[in-house]
């Protein structure tokens, strides 16, 4: 009897696992479809060809990969257990001594694995791949502009060279703009020799052009170096705010140690940094996430799952993942106006959840 619910376990989470990989190839094939027709559209912008937008879609699949996970481990275990439950194998369990929780519980084995494993992919895979993702198209779009995001971010216009520590969107009065922050310009000739370093605290594009505040540059001769200081400078350049504000990442695609870096920098100047908290606790709520939405598939296991078909199921399903992310959406956005932590905006929806889905598992019993 010790050896029989080990068995049961592994049963349950491999038919689980099957059911997720299946829904989840599915939905990232339909994503991954959905955003190379979305390229399709800026073939031809510049250098940007089908290659180009081909590369560009590959590169974002580990992020696709993470953030489709959570419903698909929910439709996952929805059509596993419920197809468990059609065929009696389920009430087969309960005769012999396991109750519900425990069968719910080894269902969840594979999900729990996978969610850990989609939390290193954020923090690793995924973050790297949006950066390569955004190098190829800019490199393709922006001519002799070229990006990237390597210690930072990269840009180079002919034989000059910038690079920021780091940069966002803000907004503010219904008016967006791009702003760099660690500013370095290295120009050189046609030689490779550095002409001068220009160091400024921060830059901005408004109105068309670039503003550098803080700045201190550097021109340096054969044998002299002159400094001169300026509070804020114009810059005119090619590089555009619509290329630079698509190398900027966005929040959610950043590792958890850089969107750290963010709130910091943001909250040391007296800046909002609501959009980086948000973000960051996401990464951290999301493995919670993906227990409760399984968990949530358990009342309906061992009730309306068993007379129902595939069709029933996958339903079920779809309404449980669309309620529960509108809902979290929506406590997340009244956080932001109302200015509460972001870890209880986070936490209320996997609790209330949590809360419905035992109501109804105790009530069935």
């Amino acid at each position: 009897m010790l050896r029989r619910p080990g068995r049961i376990d592994a049963y349950l989470a491999r038919t689980v696992l099957v059911s997720t990989l299946a829904a989840w190839v599915v939905l990232l094939g339909f994503d991954v479809l959905t955003a190379m027709v979305n390229e399709l559209d800026e073939v031809g912008e510049g250098g940007y060809t089908l290659s180009h937008a081909f590369l560009y879609t590959l590169y974002t699949v580990p992020r696709r990969t993470y953030e489709l996970f959570p419903t698909t481990a929910l439709i996952g275990t929805v059509l596993g257990l419920g197809g468990l439950a059609a065929r009696s194998e389920l009430t087969a369990m309960r005769a012999v001594g396991l109750s519900r929780l425990r069968i719910g519980l080894g269902a969840l084995g594979s999900s729990g694995l996978l969610a850990l494993v989609m939390v290193v992919n954020a923090e690793t895979v995924a973050p790297m791949g949006e950066q390569q993702a955004q190098l190829v198209a800019n490199s393709a779009k922006a001519g002799d502009v070229v990006m990237a995001r390597v210690s930072g971010l990269w840009a180079r216009e002919g034989n000059l060279f910038l690079n920021a520590r780091d940069g966002q969107r803000r907004e503010l009065d219904g008016k967006a703009w791009t702003e760099l922050q660690g500013v370095r310009l290295y120009e050189f000739d046609d030689e490779g020799r550095l002409l001068s370093l220009a160091e400024a605290k921060s830059a901005e594009h408004r109105d068309g052009q670039w503003l550098l505040r803080d700045l201190r540059r550097s021109r340096f001769g054969e044998r002299s170096v002159q400094v001169e200081t300026h509070a804020s400078e114009a810059w005119t350049t090619a590089l555009g705010d619509e290329v630079v504000s698509s190398a900027v990442a966005r929040p959610r695609y950043l590792s958890s140690a850089e969107l750290q870096r963010n709130i910091t920098y943001l909250e040391r100047n007296g800046l909002d940094a609501k959009a980086f908290e948000n973000a960051y606790w996401a990464r951290w709520f999301y493995p919670l996430n993906v227990v409760v939405l399984c968990l949530s598939a358990l009342p309906f296991a061992f009730g309306s799952l068993r007379s129902g078909g595939f069709g029933k199921r996958l339903f079920i399903a779809i309404v449980i993942g669309i309620a529960y992310l509108l809902a979290q959406r929506l406590v997340v956005s009244l956080s932001d106006v109302y200015r509460f932590d972001a870890r209880l905006a986070y936490l209320l929806p996997p609790l209330g959840l949590l809360a419905v889905t035992w109501g109804l598992f105790a009530r069935r019993d």
